[in-house]
């Protein structure tokens, strides 16, 4: 069995994450939202509070409950069974992934900062470097996923994000204390058995007086897996440790203001792990590589009670995500250019980002009306530094970004919903000497973001939705100063731009089948076109540029989330499938994921607080292309497969086991071999996990 990851590195500092003030919707007070009534929860990320089915977008939120039944440590685990959401990259290496909304991100995020925002506790995250993945942080610090899909989160979030949102809040103190408790301890420890992973954790949180204050820590370590053929997966000897000090204060005579700080941190070591990370690519050996990633948020939050004109929050925050690469196994072959990849090297992120955000409150008469306006300031350093020089295919610089959007939401009679929504982002992207030197120049650039969505409710029953959406997306550092293998850096890059359409369809019943019973279901169809799409140019003759833009391109498709709910058992429903067309070739992008269906039944025994579930995974089969390249190359064909899980949650309310929790997930019951349709490599065979926690309060 491994040992346990070393301890978490010095520095933690007390912390909160912004919660935005809002009354919530009388129907989510009313309706039976159900454990696994994923559609009757409040989603807070798409402006004031709504509830998922009747948000005029695709949404999916992810409680405590979820995300302690996936046990989940990497990306894959995390949106497993989330419609139109998969995991892009490795199967089984958490530093191998990255996310994929809709045919949109992959492991060479060289577009994804834009089309896909990543933030935690508000502050936005993200990472690229050649073969790795985009997000390092351990899911033990979170509480809550929220999975915004589309455009209509380009108005919020930044100009150019047609992909959507996932936004994470990491865990509070107030999650762990009741009223009249003022101190909580919790213990966690967790077994999984394929690659023998352990891990432990520990939670304390305190309340006194008008302050909240919350410490966590955790470590992990795991060996190598293996696929359903009993094959050995190459990861590398992996170990981790994770901490988390959050602090909270109410101010104020009318207790209308908070101040809250968070700081959250996720240390990671692999060793003997294949340099590609995102594949396993045997060509490349092996290496040592940690990441190092960090964020920290102050948020100032003032509800100004005497004032419905005025509820401001000023939030202030740095993340940074360092990966340091050491002792490759094929260093004899380390030089200058495209070898560089096989030489000690240091990639890192860093970002800091102020933001000013005011809602104001405009009802009148029948009409229910709210006013979103933002500032959002930001500063990003892309640093990578090597023993042989400048990493031309990790070009180094500065983009700066003021963003200014505002955002109505108008509800009439309860019945009529109308979110109109714009924004306008400026960016300066600075090379540094070393990429002025390889052929770079600054760039300026602006991009504009406009969408509208309305939603009506034509019976309590049904509602329809839609959303028209034009966005534009300036091109990153990565794709304006990328210089490799005779490729040149691409100034000439065209603005990315994307028209698009949603329509949708809402069903909510109680009392279908038995008195205090519901079902819930979305269904949602999507088209995207694409204009100067901005793809690779891998393959084009020397003093070509290293990124092009492709004439055109369509990704269009549906999804479908459903669920039922009542007193004994549960059934849920998850539908996605997405098409695209690359409009130089007519074949398909490749970042297209299969056709999948996402099937759960479960049955509830509260006397014993006993929960028992079946989930089952369908995968189509599919065929995707390089994109750009005068001779595209086949990327991924896999054909269809189905995996199964088993889990079981016991959480006994009464007697001397009281405060117990234990979680046993079985994922891939059957063994079955099989390679995910975003993946270059097969898939862990069965695991059985296990986590049990105890909490301790007064």
């Amino acid at each position: 069995m491994p040992t346990l990851a070393r301890p978490a590195k010095r520095g933690l500092i007390l912390s909160t994450a912004l919660v935005l003030s809002c009354t919530a919707p009388a129907l989510a007070q009313e309706a039976d939202e159900g454990l696994f009534q994923m559609l009757g929860r409040i989603i807070f990320g798409a402006g004031t509070a709504k509830v998922a089915i009747d948000t005029p977008q695709a949404v999916t939120a992810l409680e405590q409950e979820d995300l302690d039944r996936k046990q989940a440590s990497s990306i894959a685990g995390i949106v497993k069974g989330v419609p139109g959401v998969q995991a892009a990259g490795a199967a089984s290496r958490p530093l191998g992934q990255a996310f994929n909304i809709r045919g949109i991100g992959n492991t060479e995020q060289t577009a994804s900062e834009e089309r896909i925002k990543v933030i935690v506790d508000g502050a936005p995250k993200f990472f690229e470097a050649y073969r790795l993945g985009s997000f390092f942080a351990d899911p033990e610090l979170f509480k809550r996923v929220e999975i915004l899909r589309g455009p209509a989160s380009s108005t919020l979030y930044g100009s150019g994000t047609v992909g959507g949102a996932v936004v994470f809040t990491t865990k509070d103190a107030s999650d762990f204390l009741q009223d009249g408790e003022t101190t909580a301890l919790r213990f966690r420890g967790s077994y999984a058995s394929n690659g023998d992973q352990t891990g432990v954790g520990v939670i304390y949180a305190h309340r006194a007086g008008n302050a909240e204050f919350l410490a966590a820590l955790n470590g992990s370590a795991s060996d190598a897996m293996t696929d359903g053929s009993g094959a050995t997966l190459e990861t590398g000897d992996q170990s981790g440790a994770s901490a988390l000090v959050k602090g909270k204060w109410s101010l104020g005579n009318d207790a209308d203001q908070d101040l809250s700080l968070s700081f959250s941190r996720t240390d990671v070591a692999v060793d003997d792990a294949p340099v590609d990370q995102t594949t396993g690519t045997a060509g490349f050996g092996t290496h040592d590589v940690t990441s190092l990633d960090d964020t920290l948020t102050a948020t100032w939050h003032h509800g100004v009670a005497a004032n419905d004109l005025l509820d401001l929050t000023v939030q202030l925050s740095h993340t940074r995500t360092d990966v340091t690469k050491r002792d490759f196994s094929l260093g004899a072959f380390c030089a200058p250019g495209r070898s560089a990849v096989l030489c000690d090297s240091d990639y890192g992120y860093a970002t800091t980002t102020l933001k000013i955000e005011n809602i104001a409150t405009l009802s009148a008469g029948l009409w229910e009306s709210y006013l979103t306006t933002g500032l959002q300031l930001s500063r990003q350093e892309r640093s990578a530094t090597s023993i042989v020089g400048p990493l031309g295919f990790h070009p180094e610089g500065i983009d700066e970004k003021l963003g200014l959007y505002a955002q109505g939401e108008f509800v009439w009679n309860g019945r009529l919903t109308l979110i109109p929504g714009l924004r306008v982002d400026f960016g300066q992207r600075t090379p540094s000497a070393a990429t002025i030197a390889a052929g770079g120049a600054e760039v300026r650039d602006e991009a504009v973001s406009a969408t509208f969505s309305a939603m009506y409710k034509l019976s309590d029953s049904v509602s329809v939705f839609g959303t028209l959406a034009s966005t534009e997306r300036m091109p990153t550092l990565d794709e304006l100063y990328t210089a490799e293998n005779g490729l040149l850096p691409s100034l000439g890059l065209e603005k990315e731009q994307a028209d698009s359409v949603e329509l949708g369809l809402t069903f909510q019943r109680q009392g279908l089948l038995s008195e205090g019973d519901s079902l819930l279901l979305k269904a949602t169809l999507f088209h995207n076109d694409f204009s100067n799409l901005i793809a690779s140019n891998t393959g084009a003759p020397a003093g070509s540029p290293r990124f092009v833009n492709i004439r055109d391109a369509e990704i269009w498709g549906g999804e479908i989330e459903a669920a039922y709910d009542a007193d004994r058992w549960f059934a849920s429903l998850g539908y996605s499938k997405v098409k695209s067309r690359d409009g130089v070739t007519g074949l398909t992008l490749q970042d297209t994921p299969a056709a999948s269906v996402a099937l759960t039944l479960g049955a509830k025994l509260p006397d014993q607080g006993l929960l028992i579930g079946w989930k089952a995974y369908y995968y189509d089969d599919i065929t995707t292309y390089t994109n750009g390249t005068a001779t595209p190359n086949t990327i991924a064909s896999g054909e269809s497969f189905d995996t199964h899980d088993l889990f079981v949650t016991w959480a006994p309310q009464t007697g001397a086991l009281e405060g117990f929790n234990v979680n046993l997930t079985v994922e891939n019951v059957f063994d079955a071999a099989y390679k995910p349709g975003l993946s270059a490599e097969d898939a862990p065979g069965l695991n059985a996990k296990l986590t049990i926690g105890k909490a301790l309060t007064w």
